[in-house]
């Protein structure tokens, strides 16, 4: 054992576990390593001795996550361990000693960081990527990819993921792209995960509290009251009077009966959460002693130092802080981060003991629990009801079951009339998932390519992503397939069309025939048409996505225009569309309120079924920038579809408004409640705002354009927007995009 890891584990207030020892000796061995394991198991122990090693040989670390809170957090946790000193933070919102040897950072800056070849990456030893599965998100999946394949040569990865089924071809794929990699897989949970079925029984009077497994199978008796419930023979009125829901407040008091909280309890509706705490502040529940409200209280009131009491009235304070005292609490993307930040302070501490929460609750934040309960096993996207996948259970239960406190932990799905215990029973028990990729060519990717690299070697990096990866191993499985289904379709015709001179067949059997044969006939188009979609090399996606640059003269003969150099450092969604309207000059000889505005439409999209609302502009300058705007999208999106491409998302003026007001300097409860908008929303599409007003700054190529989107990111950085970023003094962001 080396000196370095031997004084590392003797530090360690506990004995680590085979998969953390292995991984560490893989790193001591000079290896990237891919660590897959469930939620709480200590994957973090390995990002640690990364860091410790880096700062052991005078070398750099950058520790990356997703969101921006869970950057945060560990640039708390790091920051504890190593010295403030010591510890960096970069994030959308953020810039704190950067030029530290240990950074945390959200993917995306470090992916910019690679493709401006910023000095910040010289003597960088560790890359640590958290929650590296998120790679297979369709809208910033492609970041991982492009880190893991752009990171310079000598950098070491350490790759975090929870458990996933082909850790193993996640692996191989990166030691293809790294070199020498190793995967490190941990399917065991630190601690023992037990499932339970909640039933509301009228007749009983109770809540029926059934294991959902009964030696390793489905409970029987569980299935057995389910299936009476749901008798087709049954009257219907029978089967409604008999088992029901249970009641929120009622799987509360049965918990804490039980000995089973603490407890996240999700709900996949911000109202609901709400109105969750409401009802049992109405029955009076009261989780708490006096003296813990008191604790309660004054954790709070540190977190709303930044608050005005006006601010604190809008967002209503009044109603959570008294859900808080009793010990139940919401957690939603529509709270302000500095409420979040309570509750789960609180929650950390053993202090409130039911918490609310929506399903981003299971991202990355450490909060666990004793009990995770899910009151619905489908959830709503925002345009339909889906159904929960192995992985989303996987990830929502992750936070059953708190390490050194509890032996075991608890997973709690409530009975419904719509979902058979058998679906319940099936999802429980498959508790890995596939990692995919969702890796494609954008314009910016395109630009940085062409800035970097010569034509081939761009396109044998693209070669080299995660999606081709797996698309080559599918194309011969479904080469296979192919052959197989036209074989069976050159049997089933010979058959139909029969031997010369042989007796016809009779009609119904060339009717179980015809039917066969235009069934093969389907698979055979299908497995075509999914052959050329998998053979299709992102290269020639790459060559559409370079051709429609050419035509609108950001590329020339594989070199970047004045343009092309301008969107190379556009890190948006919009790249392209925000590089037009630069270039057409739509968003010069604006006031810093109307700039905002018109930007407001490239970063907001309206949640669910609010889509579509008519656009409110204050003033007719905005009105018509704003329709030579969406002749300007229209226009692209006719080239969009002509080339073949995924089309850019569509301008959403719904927060226009809003944006004009706040950096005009109107008080947060005039915007939010004109706007109907919550508080949580609110600053999360200011932030994303102010994401872009940055970039503006930074690439506008008139010198007055550039100052007003400063002034403009001034501004709005201020009130409920600053008191929910951490930020050193005297700093308001102006470096590149750092994610959600």
């Amino acid at each position: 054992m080396s000196s370095l890891r031997q004084e590392f584990l003797s530090r360690l207030k506990f004995r680590p576990d085979r998969f953390q020892l292995e991984a560490i000796e893989a790193l001591d061995a000079g290896k990237t390593v891919v660590v897959a394991a469930p939620t709480g198991s200590g994957k973090t122990l390995v990002a640690e001795y990364a860091v410790y090693r880096a700062l052991s040989a005078g070398a750099k670390a950058f520790y990356t996550t997703p969101l921006k809170a869970l950057s945060n957090q560990k640039y708390s946790d790091l920051a504890a361990l190593h010295g403030p000193g010591r510890v960096g933070l970069l994030t959308g919102d953020n810039s704190i000693n950067g030029d530290a040897p240990v950074v945390v950072m959200t993917t995306e800056v470090l992916r910019n960081m690679i493709y401006s070849s910023s000095p910040g990456l010289e003597g960088l030893r560790y890359v640590v990527l958290d929650e590296v599965h998120y790679l297979q998100d369709p809208y910033r999946g492609a970041v991982w990819e492009e880190v893991i394949i752009h990171a310079p040569p000598e950098v070491d990865l350490i790759c975090l993921s929870a458990t996933v089924s082909n850790a193993e071809e996640f692996a191989a794929w990166v030691q293809t792209v790294r070199g020498e990699a190793a995967a490190i897989i941990e399917e065991r949970r630190p601690v023992e995960l037990r499932h339970l079925f909640l039933v509301g029984d009228r007749n009983a009077g109770a809540i029926h509290v059934l294991p959902t497994f009964v030696d390793g199978r489905p409970n029987p008796e569980a299935a057995a009251l389910d299936a009476r419930a749901r008798d087709p023979r049954r009257p219907a009125a029978r089967f409604r009077s008999r088992l029901y829901t249970p009641r929120r407040v009622e799987v509360v008091e049965e918990l804490e009966d039980r000995g089973l909280l603490p407890a996240i309890y999700f709900i996949f509706s911000r109202a609901g959460c709400d109105d969750a705490v409401q009802r049992c502040l109405e029955d009076g529940v009261r989780l708490t002693t006096p003296e813990e409200a008191k604790e309660i209280r004054a954790i709070a009131e540190s977190k709303m130092d930044a608050l005005s009491d006006s601010d604190l009235s809008v967002l209503g304070y009044g109603r959570w802080i008294a859900g808080l005292e009793a010990g139940v609490a919401p957690h939603h993307a529509g709270m302000v981060p500095p409420f979040k930040e309570a509750v789960e302070a609180c929650f950390e501490a053993a202090l409130v003991k039911v918490v609310f929460a929506t399903e981003t609750l299971s991202l990355g934040i450490n909060m666990p629990a004793r009990t995770v309960v899910i009151e619905k096993l489908t959830k709503f996207t925002g345009e339909r009801h889906q159904a929960l996948t192995p992985g989303d259970y996987t990830q929502l239960t992750g936070r059953a079951g708190r390490r050194g406190i509890d032996e075991v932990g608890y997973a709690a799905v409530l009975w419904s009339p719509f979902v058979p215990f058998e679906a319940v029973a099936a999802l429980a028990a498959r508790r890995t998932y596939e990692l995919t990729s969702s890796f494609r060519p954008t314009y910016n990717m395109a630009a940085n390519l062409i800035q970097r690299y010569p034509r081939r070697e761009a396109e044998h990096l693209l070669n080299l992503s995660f999606a081709q990866f797996r698309a080559d191993a599918q194309v011969v499985a479904l080469e296979a397939d192919l052959e197989h289904a036209r074989h069976q379709l050159g049997r089933a015709q010979g058959a139909l069309a029969g031997r010369p001179g042989a007796r016809r067949l009779p009609a119904p059997a060339a009717r179980g025939l015809a039917r066969r044969v235009a069934r093969l006939e389907a698979q055979v188009r299908r497995l075509e048409k999914r052959l050329r979609s998998q053979s299709q090399s992102l290269s020639a996606q790459l060559d559409r996505v370079v051709g429609l640059l050419e035509a609108r003269g950001y590329v020339k003969a594989w070199s970047l225009t004045a343009a092309g150099q301008r969107l190379a450092r556009l890190y948006h969604e919009c790249d392209l569309l925000v590089a037009e309207a630069l270039h057409a000059g739509l968003l010069d000889g604006l006031e810093p309120p109307e700039l905002a505005a018109l930007a407001s439409a490239f970063t907001f999209e309206q949640r669910g079924a609010s889509r579509q609302s008519p656009p409110r502009l204050p003033t007719a300058r905005l009105r018509h920038r704003w329709a030579q705007l969406e002749a300007l999208a229209a226009g692209l999106a006719r080239d969009e579809e002509e080339a073949g491409l995924v089309a850019t998302r569509p301008l959403d003026p719904g927060f226009a408004r809003a944006a004009y007001r706040w950096v005009s300097g109107a008080e947060l409860g005039r915007v939010v409640g004109e706007e109907e908008i919550s508080g949580g929303d609110f600053v999360r599409n200011v932030k994303q705002l102010l994401d872009l007003l940055s970039q503006l700054a930074l690439v506008a190529p008139g010198p007055q354009t550039a100052q007003v989107a400063r002034q403009a990111a001034e501004r709005a950085f201020r009130g409920v927007v600053a008191a929910s970023s951490v930020v050193a003094p005297d700093q308001v962001p102006t470096g590149p995009p750092g994610g959600p």
